[in-house]
């Protein structure tokens, strides 16, 4: 495939040739940053692992140069990480049985710049060549502006795919705000208890990102955990660990609705649950 990046690839741990892996691909996971993509795209990979009729395929859009550092990589330069994470990406496909990971290599301001329509083409020809029948990426709530800018040219792009070629749900999924404060109705639980310890080694393939004073496996292990006991108080937990993800389908398939307003309708749904609540009890 050819990307608007000449520094972008696209690597298939299994070794066929990346048209057969991008072809093979059934569920996609499109992250901003590199470890985004096992932190909430989890379900996906668990469907696929282990399989021969279902795979999971990552994108990672921009290149990682501003993370932050500590310990053996405090001393290193922007250009150094692209390396180090880069590799630590493969690694990750490599453990979690990738069809293929693509690593766009955008810097992070072409993705907050809304007119920018390089990252939004390279999407498109992946979905378009991939076809997947689901697409996790980040929620519209997160707090971070390059999260939030990759969900809203993923929405962009499929809008502009024919109706049979686009995803037929698109997830916005945890990273920098869950998702616990939504409405349980409106709430997408995804059961992650299997194969912890596949969990755990995917999250610690970034060892530049735990070094550098984010203990991202505990963290996200834990917050799967809290999920799945403080889902529903009035019950047994069904399961031991949950990630909670916000349906972006009907965006997808009705490109007249307005992004920020759909937003809204989930904040002001909880809005209104709490001031219920309090009513009634007042």
């Amino acid at each position: 495939m050819q990307f608007k990046l000449s520094t972008a690839e696209i690597f298939v741990p299994d070794g066929v040739p990346v048209a057969q892996a991008v072809a093979r691909t059934t569920h996609m996971g499109i992250s901003a940053h590199q470890d985004d993509l096992e932190i909430m795209a989890f379900r996906g990979i668990l469907e696929c692992f282990g399989r021969d009729d279902q795979w999971f395929m990552g994108v990672v859009v921009t290149n990682g140069a501003g993370s932050p550092r500590d310990d053996l990589y405090k001393d290193y330069t922007d250009e150094q990480m692209q390396v180090v994470r880069r590799k630590e990406q493969k690694k990750a496909a490599f453990v979690g049985e990738y069809s293929a990971q693509a690593l766009l290599d955008y810097p992070s301001s072409a993705v907050k710049d809304g007119k920018n329509r390089d990252v939004v083409e390279d999407l498109k020809a992946l979905m378009l060549a991939a076809r997947p029948s689901v697409i996790y990426t980040h929620n519209l709530a997160d707090k971070h502006d390059t999260h939030v800018g990759v969900t809203l040219k993923i929405i962009q792009a499929a809008r502009e795919l024919p109706e049979d070629a686009r995803p037929k749900r698109l997830l916005g999924c945890e990273v920098w705000r869950d998702l616990d404060w939504m409405n349980d109705g409106d709430k997408v639980p995804l059961d992650v208890a299997e194969h912890e310890n596949l969990a755990a080694a995917l999250l610690g393939v970034f060892d530049s990102q735990i070094c550098g004073g984010k203990r991202y496996d505990l963290a996200t292990l834990g917050r799967r955990r809290a999920h799945a006991t403080y889902h529903a108080s009035h019950g047994t937990d069904d399961t031991t660990q949950l990630n909670f993800a916000m349906d972006l389908t009907p965006l997808v398939n009705d490109p007249s609705l307005d992004v920020a307003q759909y937003l809204q309708g989930f904040i002001d749904r909880f809005a209104g649950e709490v001031q219920a609540r309090l009513k009634k009890l007042a």
